[in-house]
């Protein structure tokens, strides 16, 4: 799995011109599932995630976890993460087929809700707009076939 981790102040995502999901304070996450994850990729990079300590604390390094600023997950389905870019027109073909993706990016939320996160999300193969007020900017690229 491959996810981008954005530390934001608020982000959203619209579908067909109406709100799905929005979020305060938190990580906006656009997961990407490859052929070969699992359930179990899935939990890993959801306690990852989940802990990551990105947050600033009161001398401003970045020592605080997701749950010690009550934060909240936006997790938006982005296969396009396994662009195969080796010629202008990017290829798709490394992405995982719907039929294991949608379970596992389900699997992934799951997972971090279980951990007591509020996750919103959008729609898997929609058509998005993903609005985001980035903090820092931090982004942190994760992928767990090279951690």
């Amino acid at each position: 799995m491959r996810a981008v981790v954005t530390r934001v102040k608020h982000a959203s995502v619209t579908i067909e011109n109406e709100v799905r999901g929005q979020i305060g304070q938190g990580y906006l996450v656009l997961l990407g599932v490859g052929p070969n994850d699992t359930e179990d990729t899935a939990v890993k990079l959801a306690d990852k995630i989940c802990n990551l300590r990105i947050f600033e604390d009161e001398e401003e390094r970045m020592n605080l976890n997701l749950e010690q600023v009550g934060g909240s997950l936006l997790v938006v389905s982005q296969f396009t993460l396994y662009a195969d870019t080796s010629s202008r027109r990017p290829g798709f073909s490394k992405a995982a087929k719907p039929d294991l993706a949608i379970p596992l990016y389900e699997k992934f939320m799951a997972r971090c809700r279980e951990r007591g996160f509020p996750v919103e999300h959008g729609e898997f193969g929609a058509d998005m707009q993903v609005d985001s007020r980035n903090d820092g900017p931090v982004t942190i690229l994760l992928d767990t076939e090279n951690p």
